[in-house]
């Protein structure tokens, strides 16, 4: 078993925790703002895009594994509801907005219009896997996926 651990320190690395990130769920209970630490942390179930090979699905899992950025300076959110914190989101994207170098925002993107934003004197983030992977019935589905895997396994017939 293979933990994924990630640091990210600048705008690239955040587009590669994002990658991996895409598609992992979230209760908004699972979300904190720890503003005397300049923190935010996530618990999030990722999807392991790694090993989602082909339409096996048992190659279909996901990972408990959290997120950290440091050095926040404040958290807004937009459609959150966090007197629900039971309820699941599904995390899209994360981007970062340059400022005053090195600070910025960083954009957590979520399902159903939800977003988080977060006011960061510089990029600091972790991703971290917590334990092992359990297989997963559902792979994410995205607009256009179809037509890629038509072209892709049109291409491997070839």
């Amino acid at each position: 078993m293979t933990l994924l651990k990630l640091l990210a320190l600048d705008e690239e690395d955040l587009q590669v925790v994002s990658s991996h990130l895409q598609d992992a769920v979230v209760r908004v209970g699972d979300m904190v703002f720890l503003p005397s630490q300049k923190r935010f942390v996530a618990i999030v179930n990722r999807f392991d895009w790694e090993s989602a090979t082909g339409k096996d699905t048992k190659n279909y899992k996901r990972r408990r594994t959290g997120l950290r950025f440091d050095r926040v300076l404040s958290a807004k959110h937009k459609e959150l509801r966090p007197e629900k914190p039971d309820r699941v989101l599904s995390l899209l994207a994360i981007q970062f907005e340059a400022g005053e170098a090195p600070s910025g925002t960083v954009t957590l993107t979520f399902s159903g219009g939800v977003i988080i934003q977060l006011e960061v004197e510089c990029v600091e983030a972790e991703l971290r896997d917590l334990g092992p992977s359990w297989v997963t019935r559902n792979k994410p589905d995205h607009p256009g996926d179809a037509a890629a895997d038509t072209e892709s396994s049109g291409a491997s017939g070839a």
